[in-house]
């Protein structure tokens, strides 16, 4: 009988962890639509646009009496908003495990970005820095949200489950950013038809990611669970300064890493080459309008494709990484990169087929470099610090995402030439393998107290 109690209450349990992964995917099915259409897809383009709109006949802006090239004052808006994401996020991710209850800070975080980005919809004319100001507020609101989101993972999930959960976490981002792709293309496609100008076709694809990002969010709001305060919730440090501003509180973090030297490693390596991803994400379309002459359409079918096979990616190299391990399988990817970034340097302009290949390989790597990377790192947590050292990771992940952007910016400001401008990202990719190939990743997870997986 009592055997019997013990099989109940472990399906019960079971049954219970796989609602609350089911939740959890639906926060990656909420806020992906805003990186594809909004962040990849639509508003470089529209945003340099309204900046060129505004220019001097010297092609440049001056927000704050600063001159900037109006085709570099995206990926500047875009460092900007890391740099907000930096002082916010560790104070968000110290309170979450303090306090335990990071559903309201979820909330927060994503209402927030939510708003700013429906609000996009009033962008036009020469209002670039409304663009700008929205852009920063809803980038660093996606950082913060994510890392709340990132770190149930741990909670979520057993050791042996992780990396087949962030993936098909990726792969929910991925199929709702391609199923949103697609009526984003009927829209443009169609706007003459519906009796809309180009810009308002654009804008409404804009706050559709916005209304599209809230309403879902309440999935996983309503399933995922608050565990209560961990063991920071004793920690008198803390409780002396529960309101440290963002670096003082990134710094004690940094401080409690040190005494997890290869989980501070294996941060390092995923801060240098996930660099270089985020930046190929937020700047090819830039990449394919302004350098290769490419059309919004074009555009737009090449980002849905990415989509699609980042769907197929992301399952097929979590499969890979149960047989080869997660380490191997994100250092096979970072090689893929790196060739890929080398190919793009070499497209032809108005070439779009030459770009649906390139675009087909970044689609097969991109899903599943991310999600193992995720669920690589969920094993160098230390148990009950789960938010806090996610926040760090988020940092990597976004939040200290700038130097790429910005790379990227002043090589144009420079060179005038985007191809310039790729291929220096090669090198946060080259960087980021050495980096990682060093980390013994099975001593990393036993120095942070958790059980090392058969497999990793």
């Amino acid at each position: 009988m009592g055997t019997d109690t013990v099989r109940v209450g472990a399906a019960d349990e079971a049954a219970d962890r796989r609602r609350e992964q089911r939740g959890w995917y639906f926060y990656d099915w909420a806020c992906s639509v805003y990186s594809t259409s909004v962040l990849t897809v639509f508003l470089g383009p529209y945003l340099t646009s309204v900046a060129k709109n505004a220019a001097d006949a010297d092609g440049y802006v001056h927000p704050l009496g600063i001159p900037v090239r109006a085709g570099s004052f995206f990926a500047y808006s875009v460092s900007l908003s890391v740099i907000v994401a930096v002082l916010v996020m560790p104070l968000v991710g110290a309170a979450a495990d303090r306090s335990g209850r990071k559903k309201p800070l979820l909330a927060a975080a994503a209402y927030t970005g939510a708003a700013a980005t429906t609000g996009m919809f009033f962008l036009g004319g020469e209002r670039y820095l409304l663009g700008g100001v929205l852009l920063v507020v809803a980038n660093a609101a996606q950082s913060v949200g994510t890392m709340l989101y990132n770190s149930y993972l741990p909670q979520i999930a057993p050791p042996e489950e992780r990396d087949a959960v962030s993936s098909k976490g990726w792969a929910f981002g991925y199929a709702a950013g391609a199923l949103v792709l697609v009526a984003n293309l009927v829209l443009y496609m169609g706007h003459d038809s519906l009796g809309l100008s180009e810009s308002a076709a654009v804008r409404i694809c804009l706050a559709s990611a916005g209304l599209w990002w809230g309403a879902f969010t309440l999935v996983p709001l309503r399933r995922l669970r608050d565990r209560g305060s961990s063991a920071h919730k004793a920690s008198a440090h803390q409780a002396e300064e529960p309101t440290a501003p963002g670096f003082r509180q990134l710094a004690a973090t940094v401080r409690d890493m040190r005494r997890h030297p290869l989980t501070l490693a294996f941060l390092l390596a995923y801060l240098i080459y996930n660099d270089g991803i985020q930046t190929v994400i937020s700047q090819a379309s830039i990449y394919g309008s302004e350098e290769l002459g490419l059309g919004q359409s074009t555009l737009i079918a090449a980002v849905l494709l990415v989509q699609v096979l980042a769907v197929a990616g992301a399952l097929a190299l979590g499969r890979l990484a149960r047989v080869h391990g997660a380490k191997r399988t994100i250092l096979g990817s970072l090689v893929a990169w790196a060739v890929i970034l080398g190919a793009g340097f070499f497209l032809p302009a108005g070439a779009p087929g030459w770009f649906f290949v390139l675009a087909s390989g970044i689609g097969l790597v991109l899903g599943g470099s991310q999600a193992l990377s995720r669920s690589l790192f969920s094993h160098l947590v230390p148990p009950g610090k789960e938010a806090e050292y996610f926040s760090a990771y988020e940092m990597s992940d976004r939040g200290m995402s700038w130097l790429g952007p910005l790379l990227f910016g002043i090589t144009y400001q420079l060179t005038g030439s985007y191809r310039d401008a790729i291929i220096s990202l090669v090198a946060f990719f080259v960087i980021g393998f050495a980096l990682l190939a060093r980390v013994p990743v099975g001593r990393a997870i036993s120095d942070a107290g958790n059980p090392v997986p058969e497999r990793i």
